[in-house]
């Protein structure tokens, strides 16, 4: 057993409300440079929908992540033998077309436009050429355009979904979509540091936060192939690949990265695992179907006294283990089971887990009257606008057992407490709901407490980074913030 401690997260999407606030506080601190104006460390998408960039989910067309080939795990997008061709042209990386000629607005000409009948417009400039242009997308260019006939029906998702699946979410009075907020997940194997032919990226040992060094950086861009994600981007300006990094100059002062002290809705939970880091390949190599649950099997037990003995024989220190004990994530991925990672049939290991949204009902009229009652309990679960299949397509590697069992737990929580705080619904259905659910009166409150009634400090359980144990950081990392994550002595340049 080999224990190490990892950040992770959790994003409940039933609370996202899609206000970006999280992308423009990234987007401020960390990308506001020459060279980073496409990038968007963070985003939020609208599902159904394409994404950013475009179609990012298709691997078809990127070939991001890993696969099993003649029972080895092995990299879709490259290889040792192509590396050497493709250093100089990836095939498979997105154009500027797949993310957004990044642009700003001729302020000046609202100042000195000649006198006319008409109010003058701020006209859109090129930031690449300086010259106008026709904006054909956005870093959200789909924003809840859920039923959009353009760009919904090309969402990867829907692969499975039958022809009258299709069309009932594509209906104008049926129509639906969620919020499906995007950060680096910081896997456990990750295809961007294995495709690197440089070494540049690396994954610390302390906190598994995944990290470029501008240093040994080449700008070959393997990286922004290899990634299933989509979260690595390559700066023209200095030549070098650069991604979201956890905010780590904030985690090391004891603060929430910014995305997450930002979010309004307060879906962003924030905690260290310990996992068996010796079994990664084994779980990786499992069936789709057996992918989730060998996931979770990675994360282990704090309290057990085995664990913590072989975390201390490993260096991690007492404090990292205690907060290990009290970490939301580990609550909502392993203990209660409604936490999911995304897409986990790219093999990577996400270690950002999603609870799934609760979606309306697909009720129907009868006589003027509309019909959503059923005698089953969770009738609504597989009734929901939002086809389970869908849901299953996006974190479930298109299995749908282990979405159902967080929804039907989540359903049971709403109903329990409704019980309890507005009366109209019987204490026995609620409870019996909970049982039917895999779940328990004091489960429930708990979930209650941690999702709806959670302080800041119970959402962030933040691990000691001692970072005395660390030889990496030899500059202030807030007095030098273009340099932190890409180079630690030396800022950011283009060349070698």
């Amino acid at each position: 057993m080999n224990v190490r401690s990892q950040v992770a997260m959790v994003f409940h999407l039933d609370k996202c409300i899609g206000c970006h606030t999280c992308s423009i506080a990234c987007k401020n601190i960390w990308t506001d440079r020459p060279g980073t104006e496409y990038m968007w460390w963070n985003n939020v998408e609208t599902k159904p929908g394409t994404g950013f960039p475009t179609q990012w989910e298709d691997q078809e067309k990127y070939s991001g992540g890993w696969e099993v080939r003649d029972g080895k795990l092995q990299l879709k997008s490259t290889s040792k033998e192509k590396t050497v061709f493709n250093i100089f042209h990836n095939p498979h990386m997105p154009t500027m077309d797949d993310y957004y000629e990044p642009w700003t607005y001729d302020y000046q000409h609202l100042f000195d436009a000649p006198e006319g009948p008409d109010q003058p417009t701020a006209r859109p400039i090129s930031m690449v050429t300086g010259e106008l242009i026709q904006i054909q997308a956005g870093p959200n260019w789909d924003d809840d355009l859920g039923g959009s006939p353009v760009y919904a029906q090309n969402d990867p998702n829907l692969k499975g979904l039958t022809p009258d699946q299709q069309q009932q979410l594509f209906a104008v009075e049926r129509l639906v979509f969620f919020y499906f907020p995007r950060i680096c997940n910081h896997c456990l194997n990750p295809a961007c540091v294995a495709a690197c032919p440089s070494g540049a990226l690396y994954k610390r040992g302390e906190d598994g936060i995944v990290l470029v060094d501008q240093n040994r950086c080449r700008g070959w861009r393997a990286c922004v192939a290899a990634c299933p994600y989509k979260k690595m981007f390559y700066n023209w300006n200095t030549g070098k690949s650069e991604k979201c990094i956890l905010c780590f100059p904030r985690l090391e002062t004891g603060q929430a990265p910014a995305c997450f002290h930002s979010c309004v809705g307060r879906i962003r939970y924030l905690g260290n695992v310990l996992y068996d880091a010796s079994r990664i390949e084994e779980v990786a190599k499992l069936p789709d179907e057996q992918l989730v649950e060998g996931h979770r099997s990675l994360i282990l037990d704090p309290h057990d006294p085995e664990v913590i003995y072989e975390a201390r024989k490993n260096g991690i220190h007492d404090s990292v283990i205690e907060t290990a004990q009290r970490s939301p994530v580990y609550q909502f991925v392993k203990v209660w089971k409604i936490a999911l990672p995304p897409h986990i049939e790219y093999r990577t290991m996400p270690m950002l887990f999603y609870v799934p949204p609760m979606a309306p009902v697909m009720a129907n009229r009868d006589a003027g009257a509309v019909n959503g009652v059923s005698g089953d309990l969770f009738h609504d679960i597989e009734q929901s606008r939002v086809p389970m299949k869908f849901l299953a397509n996006l974190f479930g590697a298109g299995h749908e057992a282990k979405v159902r069992y967080a929804l039907r737990k989540q359903k049971a929580v709403r109903w329990y407490r409704r019980a309890l705080t507005v009366g109209d619904v019987e204490m026995s259905v609620a409870e019996r709901m909970l049982r039917e659910a895999d779940s328990s009166p004091e489960e429930a409150e708990a979930i209650y407490r941690l999702t709806s009634l959670c302080t800041f400090e119970d959402r962030f359980v933040i691990p000691p980074m001692h970072r005395e144990e660390a030889i990496q950081m030899l500059e202030d990392p807030l007095a030098h913030k273009q340099s932190v994550g890409f180079g630690f002595t030396t800022g950011p340049r283009r060349g070698m």
